[in-house]
């Protein structure tokens, strides 16, 4: 009988199993996972934390006994993978004090990451101190909120740091989320990230950005004590600092180890080794944009692997795609999403790139509950390639962002995004849908429609080689801010006053978020006039504003706002 073992279940390994069994109904599948529970909803736990989940038993997602029922699975919990021997084909497996030797015909390794600790110092001394990896850690957190924690610290604001700000709040909990960056959401370039850094502070968390946890200090109250001296008083501390890939049994047995820490495997999730293949969170993988190493800790490429490896190994010929990295996250009234690269990402790569950022709703206006939502697109500048998006929003961002990160994985221009037919109905969408519009503005980049500067050009602008045009209405200026010294024309009085206008600087038209001003370029240009629109407009420029004056003087950025 032909034996495939399994080291490790949840996204990964689970996957592999089930989806092997689906192919042979005879092979013997053992699945060796070291802690109790097999399959959980590990990006459940955050809100189990915060009470919107009530019952921790609705994140189990499969037992061991519903595997073995459905599946025909010998599933071994509390078992731990301490050596592989690639030569001989075995493994020694540690349980309850006793070590046995399983061999095998084809191992498959799901080891998962482990949370990454920060050197904060008295850190191992604190029992207050907390990660979320296991249903125990996120039992624990929830015990001190029920016990009456006022006061948490979260470090590092990625997803799971974000979420577990967000269901901590809502729980009644005073939360400071620090994070080392100057802004949270590493995925998002920064003005899109502003946004989100300035609807933290408006649901009364207390961020610190470009901050360091530095050491724990133990007196009463517990501090959380910041490398700029600042001390955050705490009853829980959330440790959310990301994960590096579990590699040690891998390590051990010889196999490679890549750059990015993890596992690297070939394009049917192979390792160096015969018959040893690696899924799920241990891996390195490629990213689909940028052709470079990548780790990419998310349940989706894990659960893809476990199926495409089960193919590998027992069924029909298969091999793993390059990983766009499509994310989303809900931070309070807020969606959040990315897929593919953002600009750091194609600066290290060397990839030239051009942006734009639209301002849509998620369905038409008229219809009651639209919400507006921001998305930012990132392409080839001459033949519109797509390479990464992000939106930050309300309702409907997460279709958005699905669409586009298909679009990307069909290696589709800005121009096809101009051209998808997509679902509209009043409550649900607009005739020309955001995707859509994304596409028509990008199109217009690339095609040299409109010439575009962006939001942190404008601190630098020569008032001697450009003019900023205000395009808004009166009273829109009155209620949001302006430029200092800002030309003054509504969009609807510009070709009255086009002789107000000198003939020798390059205007730079800005509306609220991109659209009028769009118009007034196209207008200028007509007449004669070097124009340039503002990508995403005014609003998108004070986001970004606003966060920065939240951290700095505003002496330090210039005077081009007030």
């Amino acid at each position: 009988m032909t034996r495939t073992l399994i080291v490790g279940g949840n996204a990964g390994g689970a996957s592999a199993a089930a989806r092997l069994r689906r192919l042979d109904e005879s092979r013997e599948i053992v699945v060796f996972e070291r802690t109790d529970h097999v399959s959980i909803g590990t990006c459940g736990m955050p809100y189990y934390v915060g009470e919107t989940i009530d019952d921790i038993e609705d994140l189990l997602v499969q037992t061991p006994a519903s595997l073995e029922r459905r599946f025909d699975l010998d599933v071994r919990t509390g078992h731990e993978v301490l050596d592989i021997d690639p030569d001989a084909k075995r493994v020694t497996v540690a349980h309850d004090d006793r070590e046995s030797v399983e061999s095998y015909d084809s191992l498959i390794l799901s080891p998962g990451a482990e949370p990454i600790v920060p050197p904060i110092d008295g850190i191992e001394a604190c029992e207050c101190v907390h990660t979320l990896q296991s249903l125990a850690d996120a039992r624990s957190i929830r015990e001190r909120v029920e016990q009456g924690a006022e006061r948490a610290v979260v470090v590092g604001g990625g997803y799971i740091g974000l979420e577990v700000t967000e269901s901590l709040t809502e729980a009644g909990v005073d939360v400071s989320l620090v994070e080392m960056e100057d802004h949270v959401m590493q995925a998002l370039d920064y003005e899109m990230a502003a946004q989100v850094n300035n609807h933290l502070r408006e649901q009364g968390v207390d961020l610190h950005l470009n901050a360091r946890a530095e050491s724990v200090d133990l007196i009463d109250p517990t501090t959380v004590e910041l490398a700029d001296g600042t001390a955050i008083p705490a009853d829980v501390i959330v440790l959310a600092t990301g994960v590096r890939p579990r590699t040690d049994l891998a390590a051990a047995a010889d196999l490679q180890i890549g750059d990015r820490g993890g596992i690297v495997v070939d394009d049917q999730l192979e390792t160096a080794a015969d018959d040893i293949y690696a899924i799920g969170d241990a891996i390195e993988v490629t990213d689909r944009v940028t052709g470079q190493p990548a780790h990419v800790p998310l349940a989706g490429p894990a659960n893809k692997q476990g199926r495409t490896v089960a193919n590998v190994i027992a069924g029909p010929p298969d091999s793993q795609e390059r990983v766009l990295a499509t994310a989303i996250a809900k931070v309070f009234d807020r969606t959040v999403a990315a897929t593919g690269a953002n600009e750091d990402a194609l600066r290290a790569a060397d990839i030239r790139y051009e942006t734009s950022v639209t301002y849509s709703h998620s369905h038409a206006s008229y219809y009651p509950g639209a919400e507006p939502m921001w998305i930012k697109v990132l392409f080839d500048p001459t033949e519109g390639d797509l390479y990464g998006a992000q939106i930050v929003g309300g309702e409907g961002v997460d279709k958005r962002i699905d669409v586009l990160a298909t679009a990307i994985a069909f290696d589709a221009t800005v121009f096809d995004l101009q051209e998808l037919d997509l679902a509209y109905a009043p409550p649900y969408g607009s005739g020309k849908d955001p995707v859509n519009m994304a596409g028509f503005v990008a199109g217009n980049v690339v095609t040299g429609v409109v010439d575009v500067l962006h939001w942190d050009d404008l601190e630098d602008l020569d008032p001697d080689a450009y003019t900023l045009l205000d395009c808004r209405p009166i009273e829109e200026r009155h209620d949001d801010g302006a430029f200092v010294n800002a030309t003054t024309i509504p969009l609807g009085e510009l070709r009255e006053r086009l002789d107000e206008l000198p003939e020798d600087s390059t205007i730079v038209p800005h509306c609220k978020a991109g659209l009028r001003s769009y118009i007034t370029t196209r207008i200028l240009t007509q007449h004669g006039f070097d124009a340039t629109n503002v990508a995403g407009g005014y609003e998108l420029y004070r986001q970004a504003k606003r966060d920065r004056d939240a951290r700095e003087s505003s002496a330090e950025l210039g005077t081009v706002f007030r």
